[in-house]
Order: structure tokens, then sequence, then C-alpha cells
């Protein structure tokens, strides 16, 4: 890849993009520029050109590469570039090491308003952070680093802790509110009998020891109804264990009360708001006391509001986030210069104290609706948080994240709401940046390794091709030259390359899990025991091979060739890793695994037949036994491994339902553990390999072919006809369908599975034996999807064969289906 494709890295970037272009890499642990990998290429580009604050940490120390607008939140810190995670942030690296661990594990992890106590300005501050820590991958797959996505949102939870703490404040203001100095005598004259206020004079019992007549005015209770009553009688349930509190302040303590509000019961039975301050003197206390019932929800209520506005203005300039507080009416009692700013640019309307949100929008009914409707859910006493669009089209509109809050008087009283919003159009927009950067990235990935896939095929293949062409080419000149003898030679090495091809094919089927299997009911303690000869000529005589079978063992169901190809491709693979010999084991057990322990192997709970191969040999590293199933890893010298194997044993086992098992130590040994699922019933003994069986002649049945592949169909017929029997031929789905539903015999369905013309052969077959009943059918594939054969799940009388196979197989295979009853 060119340097040029780098745009953010190589030619922008801002100052930062300078720095890295400008650093001496080759000193570190990354190396040089030229030498980096395009994970890291792309990622470093695509941070760099991000207006969104980003920092990417890389390999295992975490070393940090940064854009510009991350820059800001390192404060006056040393300069970060290149410096491990541990080392600028050492303060608060025990809160962030595990989150980082869980990010090179292959986690991502998402944390709001994340509370952290740093120094970057040479004294300690707590600071919020919301971020994401995700994981970056190489081509491999591999986790090799993680990328810091962060905004710093300190001021919103400092104005949150503020407006929380404006309750503190109103209280003080409404103590302040009403000041009166009470006579340490009160005289009973003029004064006494006319006042409005209630005048009253109480012992050391508690007993009304002189009232003034307002308490008749008031409350209806007349100097003899009080004289010798006890207070406490008149007050309200629930106000009496406030005002027991200020009578035990003033009477035994010889403190002032000051405004003290209670309700009082009248003689007419209703309750009445007073508002009380006492001072005591020589045993008694001298009290004052106004009816503020008429008063308490009207001129209180605008004292209040005058003070919270107060407050709340001093607040709400503290920060740049977009702040309006909202009475019950829905008037602005609050806005901050930021919030109203913003109101101008997307409504063109500047709000002020005292208008109503319904007046600010009157010419934007839309809005006034949408606007409306969340300051009702906090009106209603909700507490939230919403994303939203607003803005008039034909000025500007923005995303905007807002936190609703409800706003309470200093007694408890909700007065109205109040929000902090940010806007979040940028974010979003960096947001979908770094969805685009990330898929770029996989796509990246995605292509290096199908690169890596592809070259190795077209290597293998090309190598195989040129030993056909080769072998074809000589016996064509030995022909032409009259030459036959030896001409069996030449075949035997095309014959040996076309099965080493469909070795290859079924590899790389078996990796992907797409290869047509023929699952049964098997024995894995017969298998083991009937390959235990075979293992052991093939390892040689410095490996010793122990067989530790397992009594009562389950049944499982497995395709067996399948299951021995697996088995002898992980026995020469331990082979290989006791180049001076050792002990290889091959084991089985019954293991039932519940939800634990299945979820840590990635399978469903339930029993499973273990079968494992384990070895004395060389071990190897967690990164190795992290790689060995990728397809073309192999850790062998060039020209002793294809890296296919273990890719091919793996897929065959998922494919089964089933999963493998690594364990290794370096120096100590490996051992490869496959869990197969337990089938119910017996198992199935297989069929012995033999070899090329005679072409079995026919007799007279009517064999329909539908097969794409002229070459193919062409040599299909001609056998099957040279063998006695009647075929029909057919290119496509739709014309062999249309030949099914003809009439006239048809014996025997051979048709290829993927077959142009918009029908499979799974669908053809299953159509003609709608109008033929029982036809018999059998599949010859060289890839099918598990569901268009049905993977052993096929219907009574359907067959599959696995592309390429034997002439003489195919009709010895024709023959069994016909006479079969």
């Amino acid at each position: 890849m060119s340097k040029s494709s780098f745009s953010g890295f190589d030619a922008g970037g801002g100052e930062m993009g300078a720095k890295v272009r400008a650093f001496d890499w080759a000193r570190t642990p990354l190396g040089p520029l030229a030498g980096w990998s395009a994970a890291l290429r792309v990622t470093v580009d695509q941070m760099l050109a991000s207006r969104f604050p980003a920092c990417l940490f890389w390999g295992p120390d975490l070393i940090a590469i940064y854009n510009d607008s991350y820059r800001p939140i390192l404060g006056a810190k040393p300069e970060a570039l290149c410096q491990p995670l541990r080392v600028t942030w050492c303060e608060v690296w025990e809160q962030l090491r595990p989150i980082a661990e869980k990010a090179l594990a292959g986690e991502s992890t998402f944390i709001e308003d994340f509370p952290l106590r740093i120094d970057r300005n040479g004294v300690p501050e707590d600071a919020w952070f919301t971020f994401n820590y995700g994981p970056v991958f190489d081509e491999t797959g591999a986790v090799v680093g993680m990328l810091d996505t962060v905004i710093e949102t300190t001021s919103k939870i400092v104005m949150e802790t503020q407006m929380r703490g404006s309750d503190a404040r109103l209280r003080a203001l409404n103590a302040e509110l009403e000041q009166r100095v009470i006579e340490r005598t009160l005289a009973r004259g003029r004064t006494w009998q006319v006042s409005h206020d209630l005048l009253s004079v109480i012992d050391a019992r508690g007993r009304f020891e002189a009232t003034n007549p307002a308490w008749e005015k008031t409350l209806g209770w007349t100097e003899a109804d009080l004289a010798e009553t006890p207070f406490n009688r008149l007050v309200h349930p629930d106000d009496l264990d406030a005002t027991l509190a200020a009578w035990a302040e003033a009477s035994e303590r010889g403190l002032p009360v000051m405004r003290l509000e209670n309700r009082y019961r009248a003689r007419s039975g209703e309750w009445r708001w007073l508002s009380w301050m006492a001072t005591p003197e020589d045993d008694k206390v001298y009290c004052v006391a106004r009816d503020v019932t008429d008063e308490r929800e009207h001129a209180e209520a605008l004292a209040s509001r005058t003070a919270e506005r107060d407050v709340l203005a001093g607040i709400v300039e503290t920060t740049d986030a977009f702040i309006q507080v909202l009475d019950t009416d829905y008037r602005f009692l609050a806005i901050n210069k930021a919030n109203a700013n913003e109101y101008e640019r997307i409504f063109g309307k500047r709000p002020v104290v005292g208008a109503t949100l319904m007046d600010l929008l009157a010419e934007l009914p839309e809005h006034r609706e949408a606007a409306l409707a969340v300051w009702r859910r906090a009106m209603a006493g909700e507490s939230f948080t919403v994303q939203a669009e607003f803005g008039d089209p034909a000025l500007a509109r923005g995303h905007y994240e807002m936190k609703f809050e409800v706003l309470r008087a200093p007694d408890g009283r909700q007065i109205g709401a109040f929000h902090i919003g940010t806007d979040i159009t940028e974010r979003l927009r960096e947001q979908r940046a770094l969805a685009d950067m990330q898929e770029a990235l996989r796509q990246s990935q995605k292509m290096e390794a199908v690169g890596q896939l592809t070259g190795g095929i077209a290597h293998d293949f090309n190598n195989l091709l040129a030993g056909i062409s080769g072998s074809l080419q000589v016996m064509q000149m030995r022909l032409k030259l009259g030459k036959l003898e030896g001409l069996e030679r030449y075949l035997e090495m095309g014959e040996s390359s076309v099965r080493r091809a469909a070795a290859l094919t079924q590899r790389l089927l078996a990796f992907s899990r797409r290869q047509t299997l023929d699952p049964k009911p098997a024995d894995a303690n017969r298998l083991v025991e009937g390959m235990a000869e075979l293992i052991a000529r093939t390892v040689g005589p410095a490996v010793q091979v122990v067989v530790d079978a397992a009594p009562g063992l389950w049944t499982t169901r497995i395709d067996h060739s399948q299951l021995e190809n697996a088995l002898l491709n992980l026995c020469i693979n331990a082979r290989d890793a006791m180049p001076s010999g050792g002990r290889l084991t091959l084991s089985t057990r019954n293991e039932s695994l519940d939800g634990a322990a299945a979820a840590a192997r990635e399978l469903p709970p339930g029993d499973y037949v273990c079968l494992a191969v384990a070895d004395t040999g060389t071990g190897m590293t967690p990164e190795v036994a992290g790689r060995v199933f990728d397809p073309f890893f192999t850790t062998k010298p060039i020209g002793q491994g294809t890296g296919l194997g273990l890719s091919m044993v793996y897929g065959f086992v998922r494919q089964s339902g089933g999963q493998i098992n690594v364990e290794s130590r370096v120096g100590q040994g490996t051992t490869m553990r496959l869990y197969l699922p337990r089938q119910e019933g017996e198992a199935v003994a297989d069929e012995p390999h033999g070899g090329t069986a005679p072409i079995v002649g026919g007799d007279g049945e009517t064999v329909l072919l539908i097969e794409d592949e002229d070459t193919l169909r062409q040599l299909i017929r001609e056998v099957l006809g040279d063998a006695g029997y009647t075929v029909l031929g057919a290119e496509d789905g739709p014309t062999g369908l249309r030949m099914l539903q003809a009439g006239g015999r048809i014996d025997l369905l051979v048709t290829d599975v993927g077959l142009p013309g918009g029908m499979n052969g799974r669908q053809v077959a299953d159509a003609g034996r709608a109008v033929r009943p029982g036809l018999k059918v059998l599949f010859i594939t060289g890839y099918a999807e598990t569901a268009a054969v049905g993977n052993g799940l096929m219907e009574e009388g359907m067959e599959v064969m696995t592309k390429p196979f034997e002439i003489a197989a195919l009709a010895a295979k024709v023959r069994e289906m016909l006479v079969s009853p």
C-alpha cells in the first residue's frame, strides 16, 4: 500500500500529525514508519484526521499516539507521544489497568462520567470522563492495541453538583427574609390588645400563661380557653416534632427561635399556618406568631422564586453547557448565555427571563409541541435524559442531549424543572466517522486475510495443475511418437495430483464448514483402536503410542472418514513436535458439561465424547496456540506444511456440532481435545476401504443426469451408457424438472447440487418427488450448503457423493441404489 493512501497521517492530522511524522520511531518498539503494519497505519491515519478526542495505545506496552483534540485532556503533563499509558497516567493507572486488560482481551468498555483524580497541572484535581476503550485488531485477527475515544465531562458534573447544592443556598436566603427583634418583656398595654400578631407567654411546662385577643380573632380560642393549656395539644401532628425541637432549643438551651412555621388547630377545626419567633427569659418563653396561611402560597412563593432566580443566575453562567430553568407555568426562571445564544442561532429568537416557552416558539408549533412534551415529563416529577433534533430548517438544526431534573423549593415543593443540554451534533458526526474508520479497518484486515488465503490456495493449486498438465503433455508427446510403454506412470502422476487437489479442496471446505458430511453413529474407541497400528507406523519407532480408551464410552454421530483424517492429522502434528521422540497418548472419556463448563468451551450444555491427542513435545507459546487454527498459519519450514491441516480439523469438528480445545506449555507438550456431541443408539460400523471396484452393468434402467459442466456430463453419460443404462441429460435445473414432469420411465435422478437456471439440485429433487413419489436421488457435488442436501438428514432414497470421485465408484453407487428396495 502506498504512503499517499494515508491522507491524514501522511499529509495532515494537524500539529500531532506533524509530530508523528517527525518522530524518530526507529528507536521505539514500533519501529520505523516504513515498517508499520496496515492496521497501525490505517488506525493512526483515521485517528489523526478525526476531530473527536482519541488516543491509540499500541502493543503490549500500550504506547500512545493521539490527535490534536486529545491534547487538552493532558493539560500540562509532559509530552505523552510514544509514552506507555502506565507512565503518562501513572496516578490513575490502577483504575485504568483492568479496563485496558479487557480491551487487550478483545472486549470493548464504554463508561459514562467516570471519576478520576488526576494530576495534569501540578496539583491533584477531580475530573470526569466519558470514554470507550475498544480493541484494535491486526490483519490476522489478533488484538494489537486499543483505541480510546473520550470526552471530558467535568464541567457537566460540576454544574449538576452546583444545582443540587442550590437548595442549601435557598434555605439560607429564606432564613434572612424576615428578621424581627422581640422585646424581652411584652407590655400588656394598647399594643398587646390591638396587635394583629398572636402574642403569648408560655411557662416552663409549655402552658399558655398569657395570650392576646389576636388568638381569638385568628383561631377562635379565648384567653380562658388557652389558659393552662399545653401548646402541643394545638399543633398539627406532622409539625409536632419540629415544634418540640424548637421549644427545647428555647426552654432548655436558652436560644431564640427565628421563623418556625407550623400548623395550629382553630376552634372551627381547620388548620392555620403560623410563623413564630420567640426568645427565652426567666423560665418563660415570649412568643410572637403571625398567620401566614394566605401568604404562604403567594407571597412566600414569590419571595422564594426571586431568591431562586438570583441563585440560579449565578450558577448557570459558570458552564458552557446549555442550561434553562422553567417554572410550572413553563416560564423562564433562568437561562444562561450559551443557551440563549443557541436559541437565537437555531430559532431566530432570544429567550429572556420571564417569557414563556409557548411565546418563544409560537411561530414553530411543531417544535413547541415537541419541547412541551419533554418538559411535561419533567414537570410530572421525572428525571431523564433525551437526545433530539431541534431548530428552524431555514436557519440551523442540531442534535442535543438534554438531562432533565425536577426543581424544588427548600420545603420540598416542586416549583419547576431544569435541563442541562449539550450540542452533540459534532459528536454524532465524529461517532459516524469513527464507525466508518473502524469499518474501513475491518475491511482492510479482511482483504489482507483474503489475500493471504488466495495466495496460499493459488500456490498449492498451481503446483497441482502443473503436475496434471505436465503428465498429460508428456503422454501426448509419447503417443505422437508411438511410445506406449510407461504411460501408466504418467497416468498415476496425474491421478495423484488430482487426489491431492481433492484433498486440498476438502481442507478448504472443512475450514469454512461447507464440506458435505456423511455423519453416522460412531464408536470413538473402535475408531481409535482400529487406527492405532496405522498411527504407530506413521509417527515412527521413536514415538511411543499409548491408547487409553475409557470403558462404556458413549456413541457420537460423526463422519467416520473425516474423523479418521482429523485424528491422523493431529497425530502427525504431534510427531513433528517431538523431533527427538516422545510419547503420544490417545485417550477417550465421557464428559457432561453444565452451563459454565459448556460456555467456557463455546458449546451448549449437554453430554459429549472427548477424544484427546496428547504429546510430550516442544509445546507452544500462547500466541502460537491462539493461531493454530488460522488458515495457512504454520510454524514448519517452507515446503513442509500448507497450514491447512488444523484449520480443516477445526472446521470439521465445528460443523459436526463439537469443539476443539488446545492446552499447551512450552517445553511440556500439547493436548488437543475434541468434544463431540453424544448420540443415543448403537454405533454403525464403517465400510472397509478398498481399491477401485469394477463397473457393474445395468439392466436397461433409465437414469436422468443433471450436470451443468459439459465435460463431466458427457463423461458420466458415456460411462453409464457403456454400463447398460439409458441416460437422459440436462444442463440446468428447470430443464431437468421439465423432463421429470413430462412422463416416461426414470428410475434414478443423478443431479449436481449447484445448478444454473434458478433451481438447485435439492429443489429439483423435491419438485420431482412431488410428481414421482419415491423417486431415488443421487446428489453429486463439489460444494454444498448444509441445508441444500440435508447434511446427513436427507429423506429415504437420497444419497450424496462428493466430487471428485472415481467413475467406478459412481457406477457402483448407481447400481446399489437401483437394486435396493
